[in-house]
């Protein structure tokens, strides 16, 4: 892949106006519907999305971000189609289409400011969708729809003060503060990854995404191993140490590998304390915990951090909170890009 990003001109307003100028389409069986698409490096997700967050029909396909943003918008269409087909419905049927990328949006202007792992940057999502989908789009950061998406339709439905946490490849965060998503003064609130937890520690080790995402726990297992600690890992990915993923490492969690479950609770505690902070701060209701490494360990994992985040917590009665994972899992990031379509188009 290039090194060089994709930059592109901002759409003008006269171009913005024309996407929310789509004669809309009559509801199917009383029922609204809209295409919710979670766009991420390696893979797109599409499903046909009701007013209650019922998916109708999903697809999923790879991302293939090398190609460049034009075959990537072309993908995300298609994605959206088969996820059509998948739920019986045409495109012309959809009222609207939200969809959830990984990186930091300016929803005013419908542009992704940067996406790392897409080498985007100021990017129109939004109108490339939009032409492509013949619907109004909106665009949101990934973590954020699928927070959204927990608290209209899943384990945080509707508590007004809610934190998600979404830990795997990095670790990212999004934010209900007085029932509406909380996004901040250039739209990056909940960004809990990048939090300092080690001040004193070198670069590269500082942050709670260098603690306890997946990258880092791999990045401290492969240290400890070539020091000679013992574990499983190496056998269960035939020696091609490249290859650990989550599902692996819930694999050898769950078999009692020692060295796998110090660096993972490790993790886990360190992570609490820091969502700890933020409940202190903000005196939350909830939070909510989702992403690849939670969902692979499940329980183990989400106690840990529960117990961490109810230790550190101050005052007393925020002691108490509930920490919980995700219900909807894999489906979050669908059904949030959706509902938070929804709820803009008919602001």
């Amino acid at each position: 892949m290039s090194d060089e990003r994709i930059e592109h001109d901002e759409p003008t307003e006269s171009e913005v106006n024309e996407m929310e100028e789509v004669e809309q389409p009559e509801p199917v069986d009383g029922r609204r519907l809209a295409m919710g698409i979670d766009l991420g490096g390696t893979n797109i997700q599409a499903g046909v999305v009701d007013e209650h967050g019922e998916v109708l029909g999903r697809s999923k396909v790879r991302t293939e971000a090398d190609k460049g943003f034009e075959k990537v918008m072309d993908r995300v269409a298609a994605a959206a189609r088969d996820a059509c087909e998948d739920a019986g419905v045409k495109m012309s049927m959809i009222h609207t289409a939200g969809i959830g990328v990984p990186g930091p949006i300016d929803p005013e202007k419908g542009i992704v400011v940067e996406a790392v792992n897409l080498r985007w940057t100021n990017t129109p999502v939004v109108i490339a969708l939009s032409d492509r989908l013949g619907v109004p789009v909106y665009a949101d950061n990934d973590v954020n729809v699928a927070v959204y998406g927990e608290w209209r339709a899943g384990i945080g439905k509707m508590r007004p003060n809610l934190l998600g946490v979404w830990v795997g490849t990095g670790v990212g965060g999004g934010l209900i503060l007085n029932s509406q998503m909380h996004r901040g003064a250039h739209s990056s609130a909940g960004e809990i990854g990048h939090m300092i937890i080690q001040p004193g520690a070198h670069l590269g080790s500082r942050s709670v995404e260098h603690n306890c995402s997946r990258t880092a726990i791999v990045h401290e297992l492969l240290k400890l191993i070539r020091a000679n600690h013992p574990s499983m890992i190496p056998s269960l990915v035939d020696g091609k140490l490249n290859k650990i993923k989550s599902k692996v490492l819930a694999l050898a969690y769950e078999q009692g590998d020692d060295l796998v479950r110090t660096v993972i609770d490790d993790s886990a505690d360190r992570l609490g304390m820091a969502i700890a902070n933020v409940v202190t701060l903000l005196s939350l209701d909830m939070v909510v915990l989702g992403g690849g490494l939670v969902e692979a360990i499940g329980k183990p994992y989400v106690d840990i951090v529960r117990d961490s985040v109810r230790r550190e917590a101050f005052p007393e009665p925020l002691r108490k909170i509930k920490v919980e994972a995700s219900v909807l899992e894999d489906d979050a990031g669908i059904v949030g890009a959706g509902l938070m379509a929804f709820e803009e188009h008919w602001k």
